[in-house]
C-alpha cells in the first residue's frame, strides 16, 4: 500500500486543519470590529479617487493586525469593483522581500509588469513601477494601497529608501504593520515627515476573547464531541499569558489535536494542551537561536550565564562576560546595544531603565524572557 494511503486511513479528530492556520482569513474577525472600521475610515477615500492617508498598524504578535488588513483589503476590492473605481491593494510580507529593489520588483510583478528580481538598476525598477500609474496602463486614476507587513524587518535590513520612494509616488498609500511601537527609529526625519500616517493600535486579546475565536475555529476544524470541555479554556488561558497571542492559541489547539491523533485517542484531553505548550515553546526558542548570527548567540549565552549566576545584568557587566565567551573574537561595546535591541525584539530578553539615585545616573537592566532550560537546550544541544 502507498504510505500516503496508509496514513490517510488512520482515524483522526480533525475534519479540516486549515481553519486552525493563522493565515486562514475567516468571514468574521471576532473582537476586531473596531480596528476594521478604523482602517476602513481611512481607506474609504480611495472610493472617491482620493489617495488615502498612510496608516501604521501596531500590536503584539497574534493580535490580528495582518488579518484585519487583509479583511479590509478584501472588502475594499469588492466594493471598488462594484462601483467601478480603480483601486488596488497589494500585500507585501517584508520577511520575504527585504530590500527596496525586491519590494518594488514584486509590486510590478503583482500588477502585471515583468520586472526581474536582480539585474536592473534601482532607478530602472522605480521608473517601471511609476510607469504603471500612467492612464494608458490602468485607466483613470489608479489608487494603490500597499500593505507592508513586518515593515521593521525591511527598515533594519535596507534602511528607509523604500518609504522615501513610495511617499514620493503619486496615488500611493502605505499601510505599515509592525509588532514594535518604536520601529520609526529606523526612519530618517526627511522620510518621517512625508509619512502622513494615522496610527492604529491593536490591544492583546483577553482570555474570553480567545475562547470565542477558538470556539468558532474548532467547530470548523474538529469532529463533533472530540474536544474535552477544558481544552479550549486552557488554550485561551495559556495564550492570554503570552500577551494575548491568537496565533499561539490556534497553534496550541492544533498541536493538541495532532497529539491526540498520534496516541490514537478519540478525545483531545487537557494534558495534550500542556504537552503541546512544551513542544511549541521548545521549537520556537530553538528555531530563533539556531538562526541567530554567532555573535548574538554569544551575547545570549552570556545573558544565560549571568542569569544562572543570579547576577544583575547591566550592559557593562554583560560586555565583560561576553568578551570572555568570545575568546578574542568580540565586537565593540556600542555594537552590543544593537544586539540587545534585536534580542528584545525577538522576545528572548527584556530591558528596563532604572535610576541609581541622585548623581548616580540611570542604568539598563537586562532580564531573560524564556525558560533557562529551553535556552540551554537550544544553545548547547541545538
Amino acid at each position: 500500500m502507498n504510505i500516503f494511503e496508509e496514513l490517510g486511513e488512520k482515524k483522526t479528530v480533525f475534519k479540516c486543519k486549515k481553519y486552525l492556520d493563522h493565515r486562514f482569513l475567516p468571514e468574521k474577525l471576532p473582537h476586531r470590529e473596531e480596528q476594521i472600521k478604523s482602517v476602513a475610515k481611512y481607506w474609504i477615500e480611495a472610493l472617491s479617487s482620493v489617495t488615502p492617508p498612510d496608516v501604521t498598524i501596531y500590536g503584539k504578535t497574534g493580535t490580528g493586525k495582518t488579518a484585519v488588513a487583509k479583511f479590509a483589503r478584501k472588502q475594499l476590492e469588492q466594493i471598488s469593483k462594484e462601483k467601478k473605481v480603480n483601486v488596488r491593494v497589494e500585500y507585501i510580507r517584508c520577511t520575504d522581500y527585504t530590500t527596496e529593489y525586491q519590494v518594488i520588483a514584486r509590486l510590478c510583478q503583482q500588477m502585471g509588469q515583468d520586472v526581474p528580481y536582480r539585474g536592473w538598476t534601482k532607478a530602472e525598477v522605480i521608473n517601471a513601477f511609476r510607469n504603471l500609474f500612467k492612464k494608458n496602463v490602468f485607466g483613470k486614476d489608479l489608487i494603490l494601497i500597499i500593505i507592508l507587513d513586518e515593515v521593521d524587518i525591511l527598515l533594519k535590513n535596507d534602511g528607509d529608501g523604500l518609504l522615501y520612494t513610495l511617499t514620493r509616488t503619486d496615488n500611493v498609500s502605505i499601510a505599515s504593520i509592525s509588532n514594535f511601537v518604536d520601529f520609526k527609529q529606523f526612519i530618517k526625519p526627511r522620510v518621517r515627515s512625508s509619512l502622513r500616517d494615522r496610527e492604529i493600535v491593536f490591544p492583546p486579546y483577553n482570555a474570553q476573547q480567545l475562547v470565542d475565536i477558538l470556539q468558532e475555529r474548532s467547530e470548523m476544524s474538529f469532529k463533533e464531541g472530540v474536544l474535552n470541555n477544558d481544552v479550549i479554556p486552557l488554550c485561551a488561558a495559556l495564550a492570554a499569558k503570552e500577551e494575548g497571542d491568537a496565533r499561539y492559541a490556534l497553534d496550541l489547539l492544533r498541536t493538541s489535536g495532532e497529539l491526540a491523533d498520534e496516541r490514537a485517542s478519540e478525545t483531545v484531553f487537557e494534558n495534550y494542551v500542556r504537552e503541546a505548550k512544551d513542544y511549541i515553546e521548545h521549537n520556537k526558542v530553538t528555531d530563533i537561536v539556531m538562526t541567530l548570527p554567532s555573535q548574538q548567540q554569544k551575547v545570549l549565552e552570556s545573558i544565560l550565564y549571568l542569569t544562572k549566576e543570579k547576577e544583575e545584568i547591566t550592559s557593562g557587566r554583560l560586555y565583560e562576560v561576553y568578551k570572555e565567551f568570545s575568546k578574542g573574537d568580540s565586537v565593540s561595546y556600542r555594537r552590543i546595544f544593537d544586539f540587545i535591541n534585536e534580542l528584545e525584539m525577538l522576545g528572548l530578553i527584556s530591558t528596563k531603565t532604572i535610576s541609581r539615585g541622585r548623581g548616580k545616573g540611570r542604568t539598563n537592566i537586562i532580564d531573560l524572557q524564556c525558560e533557562m532550560g529551553l535556552l540551554e537546550d537550544a544553545i548547547w544541544n541545538g
